[in-house]
């Protein structure tokens, strides 16, 4: 008798963990059953995915999607549904919403507030601050809980630890991976004087790799002494990568897809402040070194810092102008075109987007196309030529710093535990995107 599933995607390139070949999959109860030649099985059922190939599905560890509070920006349906139509199956969000995702009640809001709502799985950072720091071994290991976000700079009131003793405070008390956003306060306000008035070239000048790297070695500093484990964000400047290498014991590290495509000053000429971001685009000799320390390995993982915010915003005068651009719909595209361009392999960007993240924060049946595992899959078509545009982006923003990009490599399909969710540039399914599950708080 032949084996029943409720899925089969057949005749595809499957890319796991040995490799990449031609393999159907079978998903039953949400989870992959068999990884096979399934002609002679049935299910409720089929899709033909030749000339498609099926990765894990792609997890954003790093997205902003301004629910509660902000809303008018972004907001948690919104910013999913930019998600799933990118081919992205889960996101790590950010604490800074109104009010701030600083304790186990406004966690818990925002996992009841994303189940079933969201179109893609989800799981929630909660931000340190100084007044929770005593609470924080106790917040991360909540249903839901990505783990603790410290901003070392770029924030404004509680969500702000600039200081040596509020980061060894967090530090002494954390037992799971902490991430950081790593610039020096004290640098940036000495600083603030050489922005220029209507020109956002000059932010990267007040935003210097200075700060960065000042802000990135007292951190490292401190997780030596305390023994912590830290995630290094969007990591932007040559220094950086090369000091991060010699830290591996204790830091890992982010790059995002506009760190590694777009090139001051250029960018800032034709997309004036919507390329200003947090930490700055910079110019090609940091582009250029950051591509160097993800060949080379020192780079774990890919975030979009989707940071969506309106146009109107947008379009004020800088530096009166917010920080942040949408990312997480083009995550996959911009960064398939790179394969496509040579610039790494497939295998590396599933390493990047799936397996490293799973394997860096711990995700509990993600990351892998295995048997057990939870079906998300990522279908891409690597030949497909196609324009990304403003239309296309879900994000309540309405815009990508990409419009009138044509890359080549483009997500067809988005399958979230079984749930063909996205197909072709439609919305398959209804939302149904339940919290992430963590190695660390199984019993949560």
């Amino acid at each position: 008798m032949a084996d029943t599933y409720d899925l089969i995607l057949k005749g595809g390139i499957v890319v796991n963990h040995d490799g990449e070949g031609p393999l159907d999959l079978g998903i039953r109860a949400g989870r992959f059953a068999a990884i096979d030649d399934l002609s002679r099985a049935s299910a409720g059922e089929v899709i033909d995915c030749k000339g498609l190939h099926l990765l894990p599905g792609v997890i954003d560890t790093q997205v902003h999607f301004r629910e509660p509070g902000l809303t008018h920006k972004e907001d948690l349906e919104s910013g999913s549904l930019s998600a799933v139509m990118g081919g992205v199956t889960a996101v790590f969000e950010m604490p800074n919403t109104d009010p701030l995702t600083v304790s186990a009640e406004t966690l818990a809001d925002k996992v009841k507030r994303g189940h079933h709502r969201m179109h893609c799985d989800f799981a929630f950072f909660v931000g340190a601050t100084s007044d929770n720091t005593t609470h924080v071994a106790e917040l991360e290991r909540l249903p839901g809980c990505a783990g603790i976000k410290v901003f070392m700079g770029s924030s404004t009131g509680s969500l702000l630890l600039a200081d040596d003793a509020g980061l060894r405070a967090v530090l002494q008390r954390i037992r799971r991976r902490a991430s950081f956003h790593a610039e020096d306060e004290p640098r940036l306000n000495e600083r603030k004087n050489l922005r220029v008035e209507g020109d956002p070239r000059s932010h990267p000048v007040w935003r210097d790799e200075i700060a960065a790297l000042k802000a990135t070695q007292r951190l490292v500093t401190i997780a030596h002494e305390t023994g912590a484990r830290v995630h290094v964000l969007h990591v932007s400047t040559v220094q950086e990568m090369e000091y991060l290498a010699g830290h591996k014991d204790v830091a890992s590290v982010e790059t995002t897809p506009h760190h590694l495509t777009l090139e001051a000053p250029g960018c800032y000429e034709r997309l004036g402040t919507r390329a200003q971001m947090n930490p700055p685009v910079r110019d090609a000799v940091h582009r250029n070194g950051v591509w160097a320390s993800l060949n080379n390995g020192v780079v774990d993982v890919l975030g979009s810092d989707h940071a969506p915010h309106t146009r109107e915003e947008k379009a004020k005068t800088y530096p009166a102008s917010p920080s942040g651009m949408t990312g997480v719909q083009t995550l996959v595209p911009i960064m398939l075109d790179h394969v496509n361009a040579g610039r790494l392999t497939l295998l590396r960007f599933v390493d990047l987007t799936s397996a490293g993240p799973a394997r860096l924060f711990g995700i509990a049946r993600k990351g892998r196309i295995a048997v057990g595992y939870d079906a998300d899959l990522t279908v891409v078509d690597l030949k497909r030529r196609q324009t990304i545009t403003d239309k296309w982006v879900a994000s309540r923003a309405g815009w990508t710093p990409y419009d009138g990009v044509a890359v080549t490599g483009w997500p067809v399909g988005t399958i979230v535990r079984g749930r063909k969710v996205m197909w072709d540039g439609s919305l398959a399914t209804p939302a149904q995107g339940e919290r992430v599950c963590f190695l660390e708080t199984l019993a949560s």
